[in-house]
């Protein structure tokens, strides 16, 4: 029976679509497929589908508040006790030299990471909270979230362990996305002689128990799995099937990471066997395929240098968070990745590498849902129109000159290869003339990297093609003849209402006298168009501004000048 297994899961794979959800009988057939190859190849092709070409990274800035913990994990180094430390928490100052230090540096998340409610098990953590003036470490938590975001404008991110739903509601508005390792939903793992033995904050009830106050408080989280503590392969799919049930109940987990056990001198596990590549990269492709297309999974870089190809291969699309300033004080013998190689790795396996915030886009996009409204507008000056982090500060109609990466993919030749077939395939039919629909035409516009440069680089033969080199213009004047308008719209800044008098200048109607002087004064000046625009005003009916009126005062009786008015419809007057 056991030796069919791998075809059974095969012809369920085959029989798999990007929609097709596996049931958790049919997912825990998989702990039995070592066919890695093929489970990756699966799994690289639903990432495909839902993230493209693209593998995401944010650039943080890691915050270690306290390394006191109540629990005594056996592979953990993070965790301190009292005598090994200088203090038994960072000072709000000493917070903000490492949080400017990261915001120098182009950093737009802050870290929060911290031992877990230390103050129950040390009385120095105790007494040192008193003396700031806090009662509980997520007190201060609270706080120093709130300075660090105020005074640098870095997003936190808090990985503060098992909360209540009062924590949780606590923490939201100075939080733009948080995160709890499940690590394992096994409580084998927890009992005598395995690794969470004596960390009460490691069962795994507790650990469910808060991601899923998570998702009723509307937090986005990050969580994961630690592998090669311990589990057997069942439990690991099992550890991701709870993930995936809680997920599908609320749609919070923005993020699952998939981690790989480092053994470390000094701990309870130093002499452990760490999982070798094959089972990291068969964890990677087991979880994108139960998690399907749209999931982020993530695979931290620096705990498994030199094979980050092979990681995109296997199903990720993201690096999670890597610093450039501070180290990974979790795995402090693993440094971070140089950005620079991390894009050249990621080029290697025909990705490009995008910029995220500590938040997702598809959260950013359905902010008013997942974002606190202190967050909420800082998130969306930190992010670009598909909510990737912006990169620059180039805006249309600025005086800034657009960004060097941007211009030389526009300029230099992109590699063919490089180019998405279902990008080629858009682009071909569009130069066939061939209708595409609205969601074709989106994706075109939501093209990064090579296939940026490759839709540029048509469109530019296609201009040469239609138009020559000639580029043209025309002499015009804007003739806004009234800012009255009764509608809100909330990106305007040129209409006004009746109680907006003291708004930007007050309310005005030009009479047709006044239209028709500009209009003079346009044609005297060499302008062959007028563009007649305003608000719509509530007394307007369609048909009280007469064009042809406006013309036979100002008497134009030769060439001709082009009227458009408020609707966009030009109307050429000979």
């Amino acid at each position: 029976m056991t030796s069919r297994l791998p075809l059974q899961t095969a012809a369920l794979l085959n029989s798999m679509t990007s929609q097709h959800r596996l049931s958790d009988a049919e997912a825990q057939q998989l702990a039995h497929d070592n066919d890695t190859k093929r489970l990756a190849s699966h799994a690289a092709a639903l990432r495909d589908i839902g993230h493209k070409n693209l593998i995401g990274y944010s650039r943080k800035v890691f915050l270690p508040l306290t390394q006191l913990c109540r629990d005594v994990c056996h592979y953990c180094t993070f965790a301190q006790t009292p005598r090994k430390l200088q203090a038994p928490y960072l000072s709000p100052e000493e917070v903000l030299t490492i949080a400017n230090q990261g915001r120098r540096y182009g950093c737009k998340e802050a870290l929060l990471t911290l031992g877990e409610k230390p103050e129950l098990r040390y009385r120095v953590a105790r007494e040192a909270l008193q003396k700031m003036g806090y009662n509980t470490t997520l007190e201060y938590v609270e706080a120093v979230a709130r300075l660090v975001f105020e005074e640098t404008g870095l997003l936190p991110h808090i990985n503060a362990g098992c909360m209540t739903a009062e924590e949780l509601e606590f923490l939201r508005p100075v939080s733009a996305s948080m995160g709890i390792m499940l690590e394992s939903s096994s409580s084998r793992l927890c009992q005598k002689g395995m690794p969470h033995f004596g960390s009460p904050d490691k069962l795994p009830e507790a650990r469910l128990e808060t991601i899923r106050l998570a998702g009723e408080a509307c937090v986005p989280i990050t969580s994961g799995v630690l592998i090669g503590i311990g589990e057997t392969r069942e439990e690991r799919i099992e550890s991701l099937l709870a993930l995936r049930a809680l997920h599908e109940q609320h749609g919070h987990i923005q993020e699952i990471i998939i981690q790989n056990f480092r053994a470390k001198s000094g701990t309870l596990m130093a002499t452990a066997a760490e999982p070798d590549l094959n089972e990291l990269l068969w964890t990677i492709a087991v979880a994108r395929i139960l998690f399907g297309a749209e999931m982020n999974i993530q695979a931290p870089p620096n705990l498994s240098p030199g094979v980050l190809p092979q990681l995109i291969a296997a199903g990720i699309n993201d690096w999670g968070g890597v610093s450039p300033v501070t180290p990974d004080f979790v795995n402090p013998e693993a440094p971070w990745p140089q950005l620079e190689g991390l894009e050249v790795e990621t080029q290697q396996a025909d990705k490009y590498l995008q910029e995220r915030l500590t938040v997702y886009p598809a959260f950013i996009r359905n902010g008013s849902r997942w974002l606190a409204t202190e967050m909420h507008g800082t998130v969306l000056q930190l992010s670009d129109s598909d909510g990737f982090a912006r990169t620059e500060d180039w805006l249309t109609g600025g005086d800034t000159a657009p960004p060097e990466p941007d211009l030389a993919l526009i300029h230099n030749p992109v590699a063919i290869d490089k180019v998405q077939p279902a990008i080629r395939d858009l682009v071909s039919r569009a130069r066939n003339k061939e209708s595409l629909t609205e969601d074709e035409i989106t994706s075109l516009f939501q093209a990064r990297g090579p296939d940026f440069a490759y839709i540029c680089q048509w469109a530019d033969r296609l201009r040469a093609q239609e138009s020559g080199e000639k580029v043209s213009y025309v002499v015009n004047r804007n003739i806004n003849y009234t800012n009255i308008c009764y509608f809100k719209c909330q990106f305007c800044a040129f209409s006004k209402g009746k109680l907006s008098a003291n708004l930007r200048g007050r309310p005005y109607q030009l009479n047709l006298d006044e239209v028709a002087r500009r209009s003079q004064e346009a044609w005297e000046r060499g302008a062959t168009e007028v563009c007649l625009q305003g608000g719509i005003h509530p007394e307007y009916t369609g048909q009280t501004t007469s064009v042809r009126l406006i013309v036979e005062q100002i008497q134009l009786v030769r060439n001709h000048v082009i009227f458009q008015d408020m609707f966009g419809i030009e109307k050429v007057i000979v």
